[in-house]
């Protein structure tokens, strides 16, 4: 890659909040890297839902839960997504919940929120996502 290139792609932020740039953060997990924990893979997940990387998405979900395919570009009408708040993260060896608040936007409507906990699993060195519940509101 040319440096300049290179240079540009630092600066362009991370959907997932992360100020150190999308190509020092869920860029790299995207191109193959490992996440260390749960809560990196939530991270890039949701970048990936941002960027519509399905091809990333289907291979970091746990082969138990897997889709055959998720039809991002067929979402009608397409969610514009707006930011990303973790709420916890609790690991325990190779297992590990991951509650976050993702807010979205609905074609022109208003800004909603997706609240979930997300469970984890770690397997020969790398977390896949297995599944998630979504919370009832409570005074979120």
């Amino acid at each position: 890659m040319r440096p300049y290139v290179q240079a540009i792609d630092t600066l362009t932020p991370c959907p997932c909040g992360n100020n150190d740039g999308y190509a020092r953060c869920c860029g790299l997990l995207h191109e193959g890297a490992a996440a260390a924990t749960a809560e990196q893979l939530m991270r890039s997940r949701y970048s990936a839902y941002v960027l519509k990387r399905e091809d990333y998405l289907l291979a970091s979900w746990h082969h138990s839960t897997r889709p055959a395919h998720l039809k991002l570009g067929a979402q009608q009408p397409a969610p514009t997504w707006l930011g990303l708040t973790v709420k916890r993260h609790e690991s325990d060896g190779d297992h590990a919940v991951v509650e976050f608040v993702a807010r979205l936007r609905l074609g022109g409507g208003k800004a909603q929120r997706m609240h979930e906990v997300s469970r984890f699993v770690r397997e020969d060195g790398r977390w896949f996502y297995v599944d998630g519940e979504f919370p009832e509101k409570s005074g979120e």
